[in-house]
């Protein structure tokens, strides 16, 4: 497992980090669709990404999602160090976007860390930082974007953390990580189709131009 860590990690951690995180952290891989957090619970570990992709959604009371962002190989979750060094209980809800290995990292090694080496806490700043953007621009996108733009941008963000033109949610999934109805996003999907930008197929949409 070293050498997946050094080769996601090396770079940003030196090599008595790498080691430390070899000897205490967990190898997890979970399928696409994995519910990894779930709002309200508390969280003991925190993950570091080494393959695949993880989507970050808030719920509200009645159950209803909003995708904030997504962590690809090399990020970890600003959310989860904030519950995890606060013991608090979460407020997200984080699920594989596809098939993705992480490291579970202990909390207690979070904090030492933190004031043991200068690159984990320029790591947990620059992450922090990252998702705080993301999160804002996303915040931006609904203050600021009429849907069918935020639908343009919600499928840029798909293919980029996918790797692949071919969507494979089907309009009731992205609905609910745009917080909308499966109506409006048929409506918006087929003016796309009509304009060549996407193709519509039986299970799958295929994105052509965005």
């Amino acid at each position: 497992m070293i050498e997946e860590i050094k080769n996601n990690y090396g770079t940003l951690f030196e090599n008595d980090l790498l080691e430390e995180i070899n000897q205490v952290g967990t190898f997890k891989e979970v399928p696409e669709g994995f519910e990894l957090i779930k709002p309200g619970s508390y969280i003991k570990s925190m993950p570091l990404v080494l393959g695949g992709a993880i989507k970050i959604l808030r719920e509200d009371n009645d159950g209803d999602e909003l995708l904030l962002y997504f962590l690809e190989k090399g990020d970890t979750c600003a959310m989860t160090l904030s519950c995890c060094l606060g013991h608090h209980k979460s407020e997200i809800k984080a699920i594989a976007e596809t098939d993705a290995k992480l490291i579970m990292i202990p909390i207690e090694k979070m904090e030492e860390w933190t004031t043991k080496y200068k690159s984990w806490r320029n790591f947990v700043f620059e992450s922090y930082h990252q998702r705080l953007i993301e999160a804002i621009e996303t915040i931006d996108s609904i203050a600021f974007l009429k849907m069918d733009d935020r639908l343009l941008k919600y499928l840029r963000d798909k293919i980029k953390v996918n790797n692949d033109h071919i969507i494979n949610n089907t309009h009731q999934e992205i609905a609910y990580d745009l917080h909308t109805s499966r109506v409006v996003i048929s409506r918006l999907l087929k003016k796309l189709e009509q304009d060549g930008r996407v193709k519509l197929n039986r299970n799958n949409i295929e994105v052509i131009a965005v």
